[in-house]
């Protein structure tokens, strides 16, 4: 665990400990530490503690790091940005873990990414909250084209996926000024 004269402040948010990280490291090597994350590099520990907090030092004292780091890695995404991240992201959306693949299309959101290509197969996921995430990120950066893949999405068996299509439908229409047919 770090001592007390660390810079990581573990038990902070997500958000707070990303942005002591920005403090220390400068917004760019912060993403490019992120984006390393998420394709299985070593970002280093203390990186690791400030995208990962207490969380991290488990995987730090030896427990297996499964997906973690990549997901936390894609998280700092959320708070932290530079179009250079942009391809990690995209693959980050393909990602074995379910949690990765939820959290990039959060990011793609987010930033508006502009990956349809690799969300619309995300609407038939196994997990309804990639489903329901990817459908939250076609709302976001999606257009007329992809409103037929969001509409089945409406007879989804999961209402916590039912509600982002529909959410996602409407904010198509309203970022074009009509309706999605």
């Amino acid at each position: 665990m770090p001592n007390d004269n660390s810079p990581v402040p573990v038990n902070a948010s997500p958000a707070d400990r990303i942005a002591a990280a920005v403090n220390l490291y400068g917004e760019r090597d912060t993403v490019d530490r992120a984006a390393a994350l998420i394709g299985g590099a070593n970002a280093g520990e203390d990186f690791l503690l400030f995208v990962g907090g207490k969380h991290a030092q488990g995987i730090l004292d030896g427990a297996p790091a499964l997906y973690w780091p990549e997901l936390w890695g894609t998280r700092a995404l959320m708070y932290v940005w530079h179009e250079s991240a942009s391809m990690a992201v995209r693959s980050a959306l393909t990602n074995q873990a379910w949690r990765v693949r939820e959290m990039a299309a959060k990011v793609v959101a987010l930033r508006e990414l502009p990956f349809i290509e690799n969300l619309l197969p995300m609407l038939d996921d196994e997990v309804g909250r990639v489903r329901a995430a990817a459908a939250r990120a076609i709302g976001a950066v999606g257009d007329f084209d992809n409103g037929t893949a969001l509409k089945a999405l409406l007879k989804d068996p999961d209402i916590e996926v039912r509600r982002p299509a529909g959410e996602a439908l409407q904010q198509i229409a309203t970022r074009f000024g009509r309706p999605v047919e």
